[in-house]
């Protein structure tokens, strides 16, 4: 899959994907509820960016996207990092890809950053926040505010997240130890003029949603509510890295209704191919997606 990107428009916003890693994952391990028959009568869009020849594997992106708006730079979630022990899971254990360098060539070094808006604090989302400097995990972002639920932070103190603290210690604590966050309420808030962070629980408890405004048009992030673009067709199709998988599609069904209803252009955190497109209601309910 291509790491290339383009830049789109909303408004008077414009938003650029930086890829940090693409990767296949098993079908079936991605979408425990996966049918067969239904993703193979798919295979006409889905090979090659999103699914493999043999049907097998569902390809997934991992990317930060870049908003330039209001003479502001701003990041949306910042994918792995570098460096980091994540013995959980391979695809994100010590990486070392040219991000920073893609960042740069995107025209936006670390510096320049005024906010980081984060979906949820996982791993793929929060990896960026810091790199390591003479042995200390720090801000990679030093100017920035970085805005993230608080539902999520709470969560790291636990027992539940015992087994990903080492994510919360290298990627989430040393920004706030920085006094660079700010926490937003559980029922969500607008923190600027134009961002609002809209309650998509779920995937996570504190998982939020973020939407910009401007000009009367809208981008639209929503995070891991869908990690694959099968599940438009198939809303009830959560992840298997959804905590609650029940709540999870009642958030789907509520961001699919809320995009479509507002002719929201929807950036994605995991698509293949543009990662960016639009849903519309098919005649019988449904909902259609369309990349852009």
């Amino acid at each position: 899959m291509s790491i290339q990107s383009t830049t789109y428009r909303v408004g008077a916003a414009t938003i650029t994907r930086v890829t940090e890693q693409t990767f296949a994952i098993d079908a079936a391990r991605l979408l425990p509820d996966l049918d067969r028959s239904f993703w193979q009568a798919n295979a006409s869009w889905l090979v090659p960016e999103h699914a493999d020849a043999p049907l097998a594997s569902a390809q997934l992106s991992v990317h930060t996207w870049v908003v330039r708006l209001g003479g502001r730079i701003i990041l949306v979630d910042t994918a792995c990092g570098n460096g980091k022990d994540r013995p959980f899971g391979a695809i994100f254990h010590r990486l070392d890809t040219p991000y920073l360098e893609r960042l740069a060539a995107a025209g936006v070094q670390p510096e320049d950053v005024d906010l980081v808006l984060i979906t949820h604090l996982h791993v793929d989302h929060v990896g960026w926040n810091t790199r390591l400097v003479d042995g200390e995990w720090v801000p990679t972002f030093p100017n920035a505010r970085y805005v993230f639920a608080a539902a999520e932070r709470a969560y790291y103190g636990t027992p539940a997240a015992a087994n990903r603290m080492m994510v919360f210690e290298d990627s989430v604590l040393p920004v706030i130890r920085a006094g660079l966050a700010d926490e937003i309420a559980d029922e969500g808030a607008t923190y600027l003029p134009g961002i609002r962070f809209m309650p998509t629980p779920g995937h996570c408890v504190g998982h939020m949603s973020i939407e910009i405004e401007s000009e009367g048009q809208r981008a639209l992030f929503w995070g891991d509510v869908v990690h694959h673009p099968i599940q438009v067709d198939r809303p009830d199709w959560s992840s298997s890295f959804c905590a609650d998988r029940s709540q999870a599609a009642l958030s789907r069904r509520r961001i699919f209704e809320y995009a479509a209803d507002h002719e929201a252009q929807v950036f994605t955190s995991h698509f293949a191919g543009s990662s960016t497109g639009r849903i519309t209601r098919d005649a019988q309910g449904g909902f259609v997606w369309r990349f852009a």
